[in-house]
């Protein structure tokens, strides 16, 4: 599918009532629940992509830095989730996490790695969170973070990957970020 329809579909499903993937409608559990959730929900779709994208030009030797460091922090958000350690304006953290990565991959801002590092981190936490508030009492924990974790993982490698093909193109690089960011708005005012 063309860049442009593609983000013109994924708008579309921004702007629809069910594009947040936390909708605590249902238990989840195990590692299928945990892979597949990140797949619900505009949402994470995009700030996980957006953080592969992100990472292409904030760190291009050492890529992995950004996603590793996301992964890591959230398994600790999941975790205060599974606890019911409240964490306050989840799902804004979420929405507010897809308008930055968003403005940042459409500026090709480069911070320091210390700085991407602990901003990729506060979103993740809140990510992590939404994750670990909606497992099932009665569920595996591990099972269904590895599931989380792992289409996470997969998800900032399509980044990684979209982000060194659009490079290159700096046009389409920015336009990226700047289609997620507004994707992203429209997910902040839902979650207002």
């Amino acid at each position: 599918m063309h860049p442009v329809r593609w983000f013109g579909t994924a708008s579309l499903l921004a702007l629809s009532p069910v594009a947040l993937a936390h909708t605590g409608m249902h238990p989840v559990a195990g590692f299928v629940s945990g892979f597949s959730h990140p797949f619900f929900g505009t949402d994470h779709l995009l700030a996980m992509i957006a953080v592969g994208l992100w990472a292409v030009t904030v760190a291009p030797r050492r890529v992995w830095l950004l996603p590793l460091a996301f992964m890591a922090v959230m398994d600790l958000g999941g975790w205060l989730g599974t606890a019911g350690i409240p964490l306050a304006y989840t799902e804004t953290g979420i929405a507010a996490s897809v308008v930055l990565l968003g403005l940042l991959v459409a500026g090709k801002v480069r911070l320091s790695q210390f700085t991407a590092l602990s901003l990729v981190g506060l979103f993740a936490l809140f990510h992590g969170h939404a994750h670990g508030t909606e497992i099932s009492a009665d569920a595996e924990r591990w099972t269904y973070a590895a599931g989380f974790i792992t289409a996470t993982g997969l998800l900032h490698l399509v980044g990684v990957i979209l982000g060194g093909w659009l490079l290159p193109k700096p046009a389409w690089y920015r336009g990226c970020g700047a289609a997620m960011g507004a994707m992203g708005l429209a997910l902040l005012t839902q979650a207002l």
